[in-house]
């Protein structure tokens, strides 16, 4: 069955009402979960590779996370886990302008050399909020990361419900990113955060007032996240819905649900990748950390109706106040809270 097909049959309902409904509506808890068609799935030297939303790019079904480049002791190390993911067949790059004071995108950079670069979709995040510190910071990571052409570049932490309304004012970031992509520093747009889905759907009104539509969207999806503002509930449907391309990040939130003994690590990427996905970016400081991200992307099969039930009725009470998700919750892993200058 066609991914058309399988959200007409099984998802019409909350899907008519994502085209009808203003974005700023509250998720409904009792929301059924959309289920990803593998249809939509293609399997290539052992890798399973999806749509990224409308861009016509197949992205790998796991990628690396950015941040966790910057934790190996040495350059090489880092070099080494990177170059080992992509002769795996991960395809996909993640990364941001502040990841470890710049250090991420470094070791990046190093390691796309000797023909890395063109084996891999590229993506970075900015802070900037205007259009002068977006401009500079898009420059720095092609700096960093040396490369021409970024091809990805999204808006990083949108956590505050004024953010969008921010990013897409005059002399707004949106300004720089739309400048960057017509002098071919960059190839797509999106947005990131982790806070609130009310915020997601308030960027995506916005963005729509502005006669925008992103490319990609990243957001928390976990064992946890269904619970609790859920973003699988609340803005997955409209993501689908417009054919945007869904980054699933946090699976295992930093290892934060592995301390909670209600799942396993392979139950949380399982989990993550049945959801409608594009790809789901996980943090992978070591070599075991990658082989592990390559055997549940090549042996992978979506859970079935029945496991995904169980495996939330397992998770429902450690995840109904957020606990284990201190990202929506707290301020520590809000990096432009601790660092306003970066919004510019």
């Amino acid at each position: 069955m066609r991914r058309r097909d399988f959200l007409r049959t099984a998802t019409a309902v909350p899907l008519l009402a994502a085209t009808v409904a203003p974005l700023t509506r509250a998720a409904d808890p009792t929301a059924p979960l959309l289920r990803f068609d593998p249809a939509d799935e293609v399997v290539r030297d052992g890798m399973r590779f999806r749509q990224l939303g409308k861009t016509g790019v197949q992205v790998s079904c796991v990628g690396l996370g950015g941040f966790h480049i910057g934790k190996p002791e040495t350059d090489d190390e880092a070099v080494k886990i990177v170059r080992t993911a992509i002769d795996g067949g991960i395809n996909f790059l993640d990364n941001c302008w502040d990841y470890n004071s710049g250090l991420s995108e470094l070791r990046a950079g190093k390691a796309l050399q000797d023909g890395y670069r063109r084996k891999v979709f590229l993506m970075t995040k900015i802070d900037g909020r205007t259009k002068a510190e977006a401009a500079r910071q898009i420059d720095q990571s092609l700096l960093r990361m040396r490369t021409d052409v970024i091809d990805l570049v999204q808006h990083h932490e949108m956590i505050r419900l004024e953010d969008g309304d921010r990013v897409f004012g005059e002399g707004g970031a949106q300004e720089a990113v739309e400048a960057a992509k017509k002098a071919g520093k960059l190839r797509f747009i999106g947005f990131t955060g982790h806070k609130d889905p009310l915020v997601h759907l308030r960027t995506l009104q916005v963005a729509r007032d502005h006669g925008f539509r992103f490319d990609a969207v990243q957001m928390p999806l976990n064992v946890m996240d269904a619970h609790f503002r859920s973003f699988a509930r609340g803005v997955l449907p409209e993501l689908v819905q417009q054919r945007i391309g869904v980054l699933g990040m946090k699976a295992l939130a930093d290892g934060s649900i592995l301390k909670s003994g209600t799942a396993t690590a392979v139950e949380c990427l399982r989990y993550a990748l049945t959801l409608p996905t594009s790809v789901v970016i996980t943090g992978c400081e070591t070599l075991e950390r990658v082989t592990q991200a390559l055997s549940v992307a090549r042996d992978f099969k979506p859970l079935t109706v029945a496991e995904v039930d169980a495996l939330l009725a397992r998770t429902a009470k450690a995840a109904a106040k957020g606990d284990y998700e201190k990202f929506k919750t707290g301020v520590q892993f809000d990096g432009t809270a601790k660092h306003p200058e970066w919004l510019g």
